[in-house]
Formats: structure tokens, C-alpha cells, sequence
């Protein structure tokens, strides 16, 4: 939405096809990310109904700023929503970035374990360093430590260790893209999770905005899958990992079935199966 609304500054004369050129380019950069064509469409109708104006600026400024401060009161929404999945103190696994370096607020998946470390519900988080572009290892390690909340970096492929003895009571990540029945695109690695979590007996948690469920998409077979650059995989910061020569399969996401999901925790309420979100 600010994206949008800073394309127009410094703007004296708007050409015709301005804001679909802008739009466009924005729309192509996260295919399975709903959240990101809910706040485009959004920014659109202002533009629709206000294109003409000579404060087409300013306006669509104040709607990026609106947009901005319903996710922060969203966050806290979902984050007080997720506390009734702490049965006891736990100790937490979570994967990928979901705290405020990845939404406009406090977080979602974040939030729910900074809340409930707040009130003394979580005693330790496991963050997952998110292949291939640390995710976990770079921005959730830094807000878990600026939080004050206990945590080790793992690897991704450490989980299931993890499970077996015993070291983990549940698990929440977020989503990118949540179908009407409940199974939810998230970061690649995400369903590996889901899967050990059933086969362990641990509760598995998404937590997301009712702007991550997309109204249009019936299942998870409707969901497009966003794959990334192999340089992604060959090297890291610019140091050569493996040879460019080899062929890279690199999904950026995977889709957990709802058959796997616990419960789905949103700034409305935490939902649990079997999940129909045509009812909302």
C-alpha cells in the first residue's frame, strides 16, 4: 500500500496507465502471498474513486496509513486469540519470519509466542533457520532476543530430533495464503513440519489475518507455488555454495492440508476443524 501511494509523490502530471504499470509490477513479486493483492485491490478502489483528484497523493497515503494501523490492532487481536493454545508453559517451535519485520504490527505467529511469554506461558523457542535464505536465523532469532525470550537457532532438518525426545509441545508458524477449507500455504518446510507434529502426537497452529484466506481459492491444489532463483541455493551472500552448473528445484512455499492444522488462529477467533472459511 505505501508502495503504491510513494510511486505518486513528486508527481506533477499522473500519466493515464501510471497506477496499473505500478500495480503490476507490485502484483508479480509474491504469486502465493494473498495479503499483498488484498492490500493492491484495496489501494485500487481509493485510486478509482479518487483518481481525478489533484491530492491523489495525500489520499492514498492516508489509506496506506489506515491500512497500517488496522494490521497493528489485527496483530494484537490474533495474539491475544492464540494464548488459549498454551496448555501448560511450553516450549515452542516456529518457522520462517512472522513478527513485525514481516507484518505492519507486532506479528502473528510471533505475537502469539511473545504474548505468551508475556504471561508466562512459553518458556523456550526453537526457531527454525528457514532454508534457503535464513529467514529464522537472521530476522526471528533477533526478535526473539530483542523480546527477551529464550530460543536456539536449529536446523530445519533438527525438528524432528527435537520431537522425538520429547523437547517440543507445540507448534505455530504463519501463512501466506490460507484456502476455504483450511490448508494454508506458508514457507517452504512448513508441511515437513506439519507431518512430524501428526506423527508425534504435537499440536500444530497457523496463525494469520482473515486477509491471508482467500475467498476465490476452494483448496491447496488452487494455490500457485512461487519458485525461486537457483542462485538462491548455489550460493549465500554472494560466496559459491555448489557448483551453478547443477540443476536447483527450489520452491518458496509448500501447502499444509487442513487435515493437519489444529486450530487457525486469526484476529476473530481461533478456528478448528473441520475449517470452512466461506464463514466468517
Amino acid at each position: 500500500a505505501y508502495a503504491i501511494a510513494l510511486s505518486f509523490k513528486n508527481i506533477t502530471i499522473v500519466q493515464k496507465n501510471h497506477f496499473e504499470i505500478v500495480y503490476e509490477r507490485l502484483w508479480k513479486t509474491r504469486p502465493t502471498a494473498v495479503n499483498l493483492f488484498w492490500a493492491l485491490n484495496r489501494m485500487k478502489k481509493v485510486f478509482e474513486l479518487n483518481k481525478n483528484s489533484k491530492n491523489i497523493y495525500n489520499i492514498l497515503v492516508s489509506e496506506a496509513i489506515q491500512i497500517h494501523n488496522e494490521d497493528v490492532i489485527m496483530c494484537d487481536q490474533i495474539a491475544a486469540n492464540g494464548l488459549q493454545i498454551f496448555k501448560k508453559k511450553s516450549t515452542v517451535l516456529t518457522h520462517c519470519n512472522t513478527g513485525k519485520l514481516a507484518t505492519g504490527g507486532g506479528g502473528t505467529a510471533f505475537n502469539v509466542i511473545n504474548y505468551g511469554f508475556k504471561k508466562g506461558k512459553v518458556k523456550f523457542v526453537h526457531a527454525d533457520e528457514t532454508r534457503p535464505l535464513l529467514q529464522g536465523s537472521r530476522l526471528t532469532a533477533f526478535e526473539l532476543s530483542k523480546s527477551g525470550i529464550p530460543f536456539s537457532i536449529n536446523t530445519d532438518s533438527t525438528a524432528a530430533f527435537l520431537m522425538q525426545n520429547n523437547k517440543i509441545d507445540l507448534v505455530i508458524t504463519g501463512a501466506d495464503r490460507i484456502a476455504l477449507n483450511g490448508d494454508s500455504a506458508n514457507k517452504i518446510g512448513t508441511y515437513n513440519l506439519a507431518v512430524l507434529c501428526k506423527h508425534h502426537n504435537i499440536p500444530f497452529y497457523i496463525a494469520a489475518p482473515t486477509s491471508t484466506i482467500d475467498q476465490k481459492c476452494k483448496s491447496g491444489k488452487n494455490i500457485q507455488i512461487e519458485f525461486r532463483d537457483k542462485k538462491e541455493i548455489n550460493s549465500f551472500k554472494r560466496e559459491k555454495i555448489t557448483s551453478e552448473e547443477y540443476e536447483v528445484f527450489s520452491p518458496a512455499f509448500d501447502v499444509t492440508p487442513n487435515n493437519l492444522i489444529t486450530g487457525i488462529i486469526t484476529e476473530k477467533k481461533l478456528h478448528l476443524p473441520p475449517y470452512n472459511f466461506r464463514i466468517l
